[in-house]
């Protein structure tokens, strides 16, 4: 693969005409004009990315495409930034019909994408709010969060999955309370319910979740509300919709920075960009997330912050402090803060704090934040809580948003901004994962009505699913276990079978959908079905596919987003990391210097991942 260009200057063309650009070949656009005439869009999307078998354009054909876009013939729409939203407001574009085009300096989920809770939900915070506030925008929130909670899943269906969440009451009070709520929670759902919600007792919640403490700190447990979300693999989800924008005929470009504009010298719009190559559009969708103020600040310096970040840090812990298939979520704790307990990817996720923070590119937890999470749930657990159980720790920043426009910027919104406050650059800020679809949907009307560009039809992502997901079933991973090998090569470099066992054939039908046959071929017929890390199901088969099929341009990149381990594991992942450059370098021709920077920047950043062994000290208490 081509080494990734930097992008020095990037925007958009200013003309505004209907009809200003012709289709670019390289751009594989989705609509035929035989698509036109016959079948709805969603069908003619759907069926264009089933039939790809998820071969994605080349990177070289991408960065060729966005060159392609001249002030001539620019692109329909380009987007800054690979995130949740980005990678969204691609995919929905590009299944309109229009040419478009997406640049990520980093990778895509590089940011908060990567660094959420794991959770697709309706907000049944936000509806407690409403009630008792009698706020019917808070009211909408919920609405609008529980629809896209729904298509979400549907939509990613081997990434997604629903997860009952036990609410531990200590009064009847509390019982009362909660059921009555998250009833309520469930009616607001409607159509969109996953599973009702109901009351266990104090024996029944302990058989539920073993761990949980029916007793102390001078509290007796009378039992526990469950109610249903959903649960995601964040940087996969992203992965998947940057992949199916690419396979829907978006142009796609990681480690690509925007840092500059090019603008009309008569209008004052922003027309283009520059760095190794120039790129135009007819308008740009800013939608680089925490970082949207310093986009913003390329075309105007002096233009009023809308950002107002947020830092939340989770921690991760062995299986065993919470069971399989059963989260644990405290509304509020002593202190008033939300804590949680969530099973994922065979490890428990614990957290999370929400404090003001500074925006930086790799944010890391601080010790006392940790201890926090370690503090608030070691009050509802039977079991000794130790720091040295905490095999990795990330901080996220959430993007809270004012909107420039609004007279009133007291209040921050949980709520998504889209603006236009520079002519032809449209911005889609704040919100949260589960409404990335809906946040996409209204951006990319804001930019068809900037930029004066016609679509081919209406927004079709609503039932779109990705790729993957397109007929894939839970029992998918029977067929990788039964007609798949692991063959792999020993330290001796003699080759030998190995079983496609259960637990790796669930992950691979989990993470790839019905793209998992490929990456089983890769481990089969080249002999890569060894497994990087011990305990853990990622094959080495993985690395080369997705070196070949997602856009993997770096080590970071495979173990911390196509793979989770950096996230799950800190140690497990340092120590998969040679191998893992080693197959990087075979898939792209790295030379010996290329490899030992490659392990170099890896480790940094494994570094910001404050695991037991990066602990910054122990006070006794959790050791």
């Amino acid at each position: 693969m081509a080494t990734s260009a930097r992008l020095a200057r990037l925007g958009a063309s200013a003309f505004a005409a209907a009809g200003a650009c012709t289709a670019v070949v390289t751009l594989h656009p989705i609509y035929s004009e035989n698509d036109r005439g016959g079948g709805s869009g969603l069908e003619a999307a759907q069926r264009k990315i089933a039939e790809s078998d998820g071969l994605v354009p080349s990177r070289a054909v991408q960065e060729s495409a966005l060159v392609g876009a001249s002030s001539a013939n620019p692109l329909d729409i380009l987007v800054v930034g690979g995130g949740a939203t980005g990678s969204g407001v691609a995919l929905d574009a590009a299944t309109r019909g229009l040419r478009v085009g997406l640049v990520e300096r980093e990778d895509f989920a590089s940011g908060t994408s990567s660094r959420s809770t794991k959770l697709i939900h309706g907000g049944v915070r936000y509806l407690e709010k409403a009630v008792f506030n009698f706020d019917y925008g808070q009211l909408k929130l919920v609405f609008h969060a529980l629809e896209e909670r729904k298509q979400f899943i549907d939509n990613a269906p081997h990434l997604c999955h629903a997860l009952p969440c036990m609410t531990p009451c200590f009064s009847w009070f509390e019982v009362v309370y909660y059921w009555m709520g998250l009833k309520l929670y469930d009616l607001v759902a409607g159509p969109r319910l996953l599973h009702l919600s109901r009351y266990y007792s104090s024996q029944e919640s302990s058989e539920l979740f073993p761990t949980l403490a029916r007793e102390g700190k001078g509290r007796i447990l009378k039992g526990t509300v469950v109610y249903y979300d959903g649960q995601m693999n964040d940087s996969r989800v992203n992965v998947a919709l940057a992949c199916t924008a690419a396979l829907a005929g978006a142009a796609v470009l990681n480690h690509a920075e925007v840092v500059a504009f090019l603008k009309d010298e008569a209008t004052d719009r922003i027309i283009g960009a520059r760095k190794e190559f120039e790129t135009y559009a007819k308008v740009v969708v800013n939608a680089a997330g925490p970082f949207c103020d310093s986009v913003r600040k390329l075309a105007k310096k002096d233009v009023q912050p809308m950002i107002c970040p947020s830092s939340g840090v989770h921690i991760v812990l062995p299986d065993y402090y919470s069971p399989e298939g059963m989260g644990l979520i405290v509304p509020k704790t002593k202190d008033g803060r939300v804590v949680f307990m969530l099973p994922w990817l065979g490890r428990t996720v614990a957290g999370t704090t929400d404090s003001s923070t500074n925006i930086t590119m790799l944010p890391e937890p601080h010790e006392d934040e940790i201890e926090f999470i370690l503090d608030a749930i070691s009050d509802y657990l039977n079991v000794k809580v130790r720091r040295t159980d905490v095999l990795s720790a990330w901080s996220g920043i959430r993007p809270l948003a004012t909107d420039p426009s609004a007279k009133n910027t007291e209040s921050i919104s949980r709520d998504h901004v889209v603006c236009e406050d520079y002519p032809g650059l449209v911005t889609i800020t704040g919100g949260k994962w589960t409404t990335y679809r809906g946040m996409a949907e209204d951006a990319v009307n804001a930019a068809i009505k900037s930029g004066k560009v016609r679509a081919t039809n209406d927004c079709v992502t609503q039932k779109l699913r990705l790729a993957g997901g397109y007929g894939w079933d839970p029992s998918f991973f029977t067929l990788l276990a039964q007609q798949y090998m692991r063959m792999k090569k020993t330290h001796g470099g003699k080759v030998v079978p190995g079983v496609m066992d259960t637990a790796i054939a669930k992950h691979l039908s989990r993470a790839y959908g019905t793209l998992a046959e490929r990456v089983a071929a890769i481990a089969q017929n080249e002999n890569l079905g060894k497994r990087l890390a011990h305990g853990y199901p990622f094959l080495e088969a993985e690395v080369a596919y997705c070196a070949r099929n997602e856009y993997c341009e770096s080590a970071v990149d495979f173990i911390a987003r196509r793979c989770r381990l950096a996230f799950l594991d800190t140690d497990a992942a340092s120590h998969a990391l040679p191998r893992v450059v080693e197959i990087l370098a075979a898939e792209n021709n790295w030379d010996k210097s290329r490899q030992k920077q490659e392990l170099k920047n890896a480790r940094a950043f494994l570094e910001t991942f404050k695991s037991s062994k990066n602990a910054q000290f122990h006070d006794g208490k959790h050791n």
